[in-house]
């Protein structure tokens, strides 16, 4: 091997599934999470703020949820999300947002450009659980 020839190491396989990965957790773990489909009732804008919509959700319960969310920046129109089915996640303790209780939180992926719910492919039940 000459200097000028770089030379080669050998570094462990790294799974791309796995190199970005920040925080590993259990099974058991997971399991505690119920992520469930919703359809949403009514989209509204939180009043005097930019990134909040206070979603009302059918998730297969006895009455709609509350959910609060900053997806505003992505929906030019609140209306457009009524009907829609979304996951959601449904075991969060409740929690105040600009006085509002939310009850469950969206999942969506990605931000700006890359920005888009997560939704099942075809209609299900309202409360179908995800696996």
């Amino acid at each position: 091997m000459s200097i000028l020839q770089p030379q080669r190491l050998s570094l462990p396989a790294i799974s791309s599934a796995t190199a970005s990965i920040s925080y590993m957790i259990s099974i058991d773990d997971f399991s505690k999470v119920e992520v469930k489909v919703g359809t949403v009732l009514s989209a509204e804008h939180v009043p005097d703020t930019d990134k909040l919509l206070r979603l009302m959700v059918d998730l297969g319960e006895e009455s709609p949820r509350q959910i609060v969310s900053g997806i505003a920046p992505y929906v030019d129109d609140p209306a457009s999300l009524v009907g829609r089915q979304l996951c959601f996640v449904a075991n969060l303790e409740p929690r105040a947002i600009k006085g509002l209780e939310s009850n469950g939180m969206l999942f969506a992926v990605g931000a700006g450009e890359t920005f888009a719910f997560v939704a099942p492919d075809r209609p299900v039940p309202p409360g179908t659980s995800a696996h």
